[in-house]
């Protein structure tokens, strides 16, 4: 399927219509049960990522073994961020190959479910 890409304007509008009130909810209890399938796909993502290699499982052994429970608590706090923000931009990179493998819908089918008819266009 060739697209022509989107422009940071189409982006831009787009991230805003997110933050209608009730956006997420009929995706939310979507996603919930696909979410065994969804998390596969993430893992895969990040396991082919090297996310989950040895360089890894060290910062996470020197996060924990920092004496001071100070320091330790911000070395597992900043790893932790750092882990939602890679997994957040996967899942993100997840969700926007499957909507390209979903397409656009056909001509005439209206609005998918869930979709706003105003807003971002």
């Amino acid at each position: 399927m060739s697209q022509a890409p989107f422009t940071d304007a189409q982006v831009e509008r787009a991230i805003a219509a997110l933050t209608e009130p009730g956006r997420f909810e009929e995706a939310e209890a979507r996603v919930a049960g696909m979410a065994p399938a969804l998390q596969r796909i993430l893992g895969e993502a990040l396991q082919s990522g090297g996310w989950f290699d040895e360089a890894h499982d060290s910062q996470i052994r020197k996060a924990a073994s920092v004496e001071d429970d100070a320091e330790r608590l911000t070395a597992v706090r900043t790893l932790l961020a750092e882990e939602t923000r890679v997994g957040m931009l996967v899942g993100v990179a997840v969700g926007w190959e499957l909507a390209r493998e979903l397409g656009p819908p056909e001509e005439g089918d209206g609005p998918r479910e869930g979709e706003s008819t105003g807003g971002a266009q």
